[in-house]
């Protein structure tokens, strides 16, 4: 079966019947969810609309008069929001499958697309075939994305050891990359549930009697695991990444909480079939496969649920890894907006789930976007940025949300009989320090990755993180 060539659902093709006719009239391609094709084209003329829009708005309430009292009152409403978003409380973890239950438990396929990973591979294979899960309910496929490694005959040899182990080998020159390497096994494994991992991850044996009775509820389409550092102890890079998973594991539970956006991150990304193959799989048109689904399973009416439970993989150890790395994040990330902000603005999420994207838009997008002209016109007229409010409240979020989400990491593994995970608060206080400083990348990758999307023409390009293999 060719990637994407889902079966046509009507219940989600309603989701764009509206706006097929802004592309060749009714004739959709086969794009993910059938959406129109010009959602993934024009990237840069939208994003070039939308980096204009940014600095001319912001150069105008600095010259306005009334600019400062504006963004004064928007503040006063987000830290309404802000206020509801910490304050929330988590849903309580669902009861783990029990032996007694045995005979309902649903069938699983374990994922992996694995392009050179001959260092990780074998502990990967071992750790995802030793589950604490009857054998005969759930599989593991890796998909070999072309390796010109050992990772080709290391597999093969494996596949002699472990039943459950299934390998596709993909040809040189295949197209897609990790989406295009999912969609192409999709069609040949057997799971009611399909769990995404990377090559480099690693699980406790107990992950599947922890993570599918998140499902109990009907609307949830799909549960993300809690991603943790494998190598925390490297350097500053990987004690920085440690303390940017606590921050977004927290903001992940408390979103989720309020009705709000659960993200995919993936890593430990738990799918329904069902939800899947009624939003047509991966998009092959964007370089992060896990934040686009993230807003079509969401515009589809499903929900995405977080959980504690930890998927552990390496963090990158140096500059150079990192910052291809979180460019190629962000660049997804703003993708998303552009390619859906048609179905965005029509309010298809609800206001709930609307208003908290916004809210997060404007943290992680609006504010590095706006911060060269914020900076220029704050020296060019001797007075403080005008969106100094936001984010002095989005530094305060950041800070009780990174150590609150390291004291709520340390409980978590606590209650499952990791005594060394006491949590100290001055070292707390010294992790959530040294977090922020950390974070302070992200600053300048989103502004140079918002300004770059606007005037440079750039193909699809899956970048891979070189994986060590050394815990």
């Amino acid at each position: 079966m060719p990637a994407n060539s889902w079966p046509e659902n009507d219940s989600y093709k309603e989701v764009w019947s509206d706006l097929a006719s802004e592309d060749e009239g009714e004739n959709l391609v086969p794009n993910p969810g059938n959406a129109p094709q010009s959602f993934y084209q024009g990237r840069r003329r939208k994003a070039a609309i939308v980096l204009t829009v940014v600095w001319s708005g912001t150069i105008a309430l600095h010259l306005l008069s009334w600019g400062t009292w504006l963004v004064l009152g928007f503040t006063g409403i987000m830290v309404i929001h802000a206020v509801r978003v910490l304050r929330a409380l988590p849903a309580s973890v669902p009861v783990p499958l029990s032996d007694d239950t045995r005979d309902f438990w649903p069938s699983v396929s374990l994922l992996v697309s694995a392009k050179n990973e001959e260092a990780v591979i074998g502990k990967l294979v071992e750790g995802l075939c030793n589950l604490d899960y009857p054998p005969d309910l759930y599989e593991l496929w890796v998909i070999d994305d072309a390796s010109t490694d050992s990772t080709p005959e290391l597999l093969d040899k494996l596949q002699k050891d472990y039943p459950q182990l299934k390998v596709l080998h993909r040809n040189a020159g295949s197209s897609g990359g990790k989406s295009g390497a999912l969609n192409q096994v999709i069609p040949l494994t057997k799971g009611e549930f399909l769990a995404i991992f990377d090559a480099d991850a690693s699980v406790n044996p107990d992950l599947l009697r922890l993570v599918i009775p998140l499902f109990e509820r009907p609307q949830v389409g799909a549960v993300q695991v809690r991603k943790a550092v494998s190598n925390p102890g490297v350097n500053f890079w990987t004690r920085g990444q440690v303390a940017e998973m606590a921050l977004d594991s927290f903001f992940q539970q408390q979103r989720t909480a309020l009705g709000g956006i659960g993200e995919l991150r993936g890593n430990g990304e738990f799918i329904r079939r069902s939800a899947l193959l009624r939003c047509g799989g991966f998009n092959e048109e964007t370089i992060t496969d896990d934040l686009d689904l993230t807003v079509r399973l969401h515009l589809d009416g499903w929900d995405i649920d977080f959980t504690l439970v930890p998927v552990y993989e390496e963090g990158v150890t140096n500059v150079r890894a990192l910052w291809h790395q979180r460019n190629r994040w962000a660049e997804g990330g703003h993708q998303r907006y552009l390619d859906y902000w048609p179905l965005l603005f029509r309010n298809r999420l609800g206001f709930r789930k609307s208003w908290d994207m916004l809210m997060f838009w404007i943290i992680q997008y609006f504010l590095p976007m706006a911060a060269v002209p914020d900076s220029l016109m704050a020296v060019i007229n001797s007075r403080l940025p005008v969106y100094s409010p936001i984010s002095t409240l989005m530094l305060g979020m950041s800070l009780f949300a990174m150590f609150s989400g390291l004291r709520r990491i340390a409980k978590s593994e606590r209650a499952i009989g990791d005594e060394d995970l006491r949590f100290n608060v001055l070292s707390g206080v010294m992790q959530t320090v040294r977090g922020m400083i950390y974070m302070l990348h992200w600053i300048v990758v989103m502004a140079s990755v918002t300004a770059r999307m606007s005037v440079r023409q750039k193909r699809l390009k899956w970048v891979k993180t070189v994986h060590q293999g050394k815990v």
